[in-house]
């Protein structure tokens, strides 16, 4: 967690350090291109966190690798695969075709 906090902050000090006057119409397209791309992994790094911890709360609850959709328990190959998931698989796959429908 510290190291994600580290890189945020070195993100926004790069951001800061920019300079946003410059002239060339490519190179300042291609700085906001970067920007975005920075802030996208950045917004990626943010959610995972929050997982992770409300995933270390599950497990302080006692209810780490129960999905919380059937309340069964969720596969041990799916937990290890995606530590951080909520719903076993079959309700993950539920979800993922209720989403794909118009």
């Amino acid at each position: 967690m510290r190291k994600l906090m580290e890189e945020a902050g070195k993100t926004v000090s790069t951001m800061n350090k920019d300079s946003d006057n410059i002239p060339d119409p490519n190179d300042r397209a291609t700085l906001e291109s970067d920007r975005n791309f920075e802030l996208r992994i950045r917004d990626r790094e943010r959610r995972l966190s929050n997982k992770i911890r409300e995933a270390l709360q599950r497990i302080d609850d006692g209810e780490f690798g129960i999905c919380e959709k059937c309340e069964e328990p969720i596969s041990e190959a799916r937990l290890r695969a995606r530590p951080v998931t909520t719903l076993c698989i079959d309700c993950k796959t539920d979800e993922e075709r209720g989403e794909k429908r118009p």
